[in-house]
Formats: C-alpha cells, structure tokens, sequence
C-alpha cells in the first residue's frame, strides 16, 4: 500500500468496515510496526533447524536448505494486531503446514501446538487452526524477503487470530495432548486469541 492522506485512509477503513474485514476495536493502518519482545536474533544459515517434536509419528529435523526445497504457497490475508491495529492484504510466501503436518504426521491424539521460536519465545494453537488453508510458515512478504524485525527468517501466519499467534523466528513445533500457555500467554494475554471476539486477555 502506498501512502495516503488521512480522509483516503478514513475511506479505505470505512469500505473495510463495510466488507467486515476490521474487526471491533482495530484501526487500519498502511505501516507496518515492529513489535516484539527482546532483541532480534542473528540467522545463521548454517545451523539453522527446524524440528518437529511431541505426539508425531515422523519427527522432523530440517535444514535451511531442506526446507527451501519444500513445496511453496502464496496467501494474501489481513493481519490483525493485539496492540489494535490491522493491516490489510499482506501477501506471505511461504510452506503451507499442511505439507509440514504430511511430513511429520500428528498422533490422533494430538489436540494443540506450541510454537518454538529463536530466542526461546513460544504460543499455543490448537493443531485445527494450524490446517486452515491460509496458515504458513512464511519466509517472504509483499515479494520481498521477510525482514528480521518482522519475523525473518521465518514467521508463523495465522491469520484467523491475532498477530501474537503468528509467532516471529519460528524453529520448531511440539505437539501436544492438551492446550497449555505459551510466553505472553502465561503473562496475561488470552490463550486463544480471537480479534472477532476481541480475545485480547486472558480477562476477556
């Protein structure tokens, strides 16, 4: 999105609004803020990983590369922040869990996710959300290679909840029996997270 004077910004919110994509308390904005707890880490291509681990029949342990090989999705979706801001038609590029999920095969009695992420940040998500057609782990966005600030090198996109769920610099996935509290779930934010429902504490 381009930069636009504020009553074409009132206009978009406004037909936004109207195709009830702003969910109540958000407010458009065509920036992108930096949002995050700690500092950003270093990618080091040569020691990167990703893994897999918990109630799955094939755990994972991917490379960079071996994961670069993967089958690659495109997804425009609307990015919703806790902080109350939305940002509207971003487009990732990324690996579809899905194909992740075929590789490493949850147990039937695998029931939610916690997301690993560099620096030691996780979330929970219930392992249903995680099957939604426009979730990916994504390593690029609006054509260009995701920032480290937003994620790079690689993001988790779950677009149905709020942005704390698209967890930045994801590394790993244990699957689990039952639902438990990820970092700023344990410290007062709501274990699921619906914008629709303005899910934003664990008050609400």
């Amino acid at each position: 999105m381009g930069l636009w004077d504020n009553s074409e910004r009132k206009a978009v919110e406004e037909k936004i609004r109207q195709e009830n994509r702003l969910p109540p308390g958000q407010s458009l904005t065509l920036k992108w803020p930096v949002l995050h707890y700690g500092g950003v880490p270093a990618f080091d291509r040569a020691h990167w990983e990703f893994r897999t681990a918990g109630l799955v029949k094939e755990p994972l342990r991917l490379s960079w590369s071996e994961f670069q090989a993967l089958p690659r999705v495109q997804v425009t979706a609307d990015f919703h922040c806790v902080t109350r801001w939305s940002r509207f038609d971003n487009r990732w590029e990324g690996v579809s869990l899905r194909t992740l999920f075929e590789m490493t095969r949850p147990k039937a009695e695998a029931t939610h996710v916690m997301v690993h992420c560099l620096e030691g940040y996780t979330t929970n998500v219930p392992l249903a959300d995680l099957l939604d057609d426009n979730v990916l782990l994504a390593d690029k966005h609006d054509g260009y290679t995701l920032p480290p600030e937003h994620g790079g090198p690689l993001r988790l996109v779950v677009p149905k909840l709020y942005g704390w769920k698209s967890a930045k610099w994801v590394c790993g996935f244990d699957f689990m029996l039952s639902d438990r509290p990820g970092f700023w779930e344990q410290n007062g934010y709501h274990l699921y997270g619906d914008p629709w429902k303005e899910q934003r504490f664990d008050t609400d």
